[in-house]
């Protein structure tokens, strides 16, 4: 049987950028980086304790999934505190935490224009 979602993969055009935005903004560290063919590589890296891994590559042919809206989630413990955190460290939000019913949310920019929501959990 299926026991978790071991990745996801964030499409991305420089991988080079792409690391230093999710590492040193948002505090993901490298879990694997390593050559897979010409010119790439296989970066995975993890947030925290959580199990699932954050991939940064952009399968061949699927370039224009790049800089869409990602269909998922991250999430803190108060989305306040980490909204004032990360734009701090220069991350670009596209919407400030609102408050709703089933929680608060914001959503943010990373470099190639990849769109996320941070909610609490």
């Amino acid at each position: 049987m299926i026991t978790q979602l071991k990745f996801v993969s964030i499409p991305v055009s420089d991988q080079d950028r792409a690391l230093a935005f999710y590492t040193h903004k948002l505090g993901f560290d490298i879990s694997t980086d390593q050559p897979m063919g010409p010119g790439k590589r296989w970066i995975e890296l993890r947030i925290g304790s959580a199990g699932t891994r954050v991939v940064l590559f952009a399968m061949d042919g699927q370039e224009d999934r790049i800089g869409t809206f990602f269909n998922g989630s991250f999430a803190c413990d108060n989305v306040e505190a980490t909204y004032r955190q990360l734009s701090q460290r220069g991350v670009e939000f596209i919407e400030p935490p609102t408050a709703q019913p089933w929680g608060t949310f914001a959503k943010f920019r990373d470099p190639d224009g990849n769109t996320f929501v941070l909610s609490s959990s």
